[in-house]
């Protein structure tokens, strides 16, 4: 898989080792972690941990042609999954056409209560009980795309956001991780009986 980030890259560091001694050993591996960013701190966390790094700037470039660029360059990695751990742009169809059904999204609310950035904060200001932490495979709406997992996050007496993302991201972490594994498990569950009924 291809971890793509733009920050500190918390959930990637979570799914690095979850290919390691979690869920995902012997189910996944990371052929490189892509950065819009080329100073993001999750670039140094995955060199640091002898993952593949290559990174492209973004700023001031027109998003098609970005997206162009950056799926070619991720293209040569040859990835089965296109995994978004904190990448913060809106992927176009440049991007998306070559990894149709293959792009793999988490987003720290329900998509059908909240779409877009700051999940948290929404969740924070309204005082909810809860929230839920969606994986979802990429399509060319805004987190419109297919469900693959949710779980809830308790809010109650979270007073800060501070609090709310902490708990988010704990729940963020295992999701992610499992998601993918189920995902992987499926599909090879679905290409075995393929084999087995021709």
């Amino acid at each position: 898989m291809a971890i793509l980030l733009s920050g500190r890259g918390s959930n990637m560091l979570a799914l690095v080792e979850a290919t390691k001694s979690g869920v995902l050993k012997g189910l996944a591996e990371v052929v490189v972690v892509f950065s819009n960013k080329p100073d993001a701190f999750g670039l140094e966390a995955a060199a640091a941990l002898g993952c593949p790094v290559a990174a492209l700037p973004s700023q001031g470039r027109k998003r098609e042609a970005f997206d162009t660029e950056a799926a070619q360059l991720l293209q040569q990695y040859q990835p089965d999954l296109v995994v978004l751990a904190g990448y913060m742009r809106i992927l176009s169809s440049a991007f998306i056409q070559p990894f149709a059904g293959r792009i793999l999204n988490i987003h720290p609310a329900d998509t059908h209560q909240h779409q877009g950035l700051h999940a948290y904060e929404w969740a924070f200001e309204n005082q909810l009980p809860e929230t839920k932490i969606t994986v979802h495979l990429v399509d060319e709406g805004l987190d419109t795309g297919p469900i693959l997992a949710q779980q809830a996050v308790d809010l109650r007496g979270a007073d800060t956001l501070a609090e709310v993302e902490r708990r988010g991201l704990a729940v963020e972490h295992a999701l992610y991780a499992q998601a993918l594994a189920d995902l992987i498990q499926n599909k090879q569950a679905v290409m075995s009986s393929k084999k087995t009924s021709c």
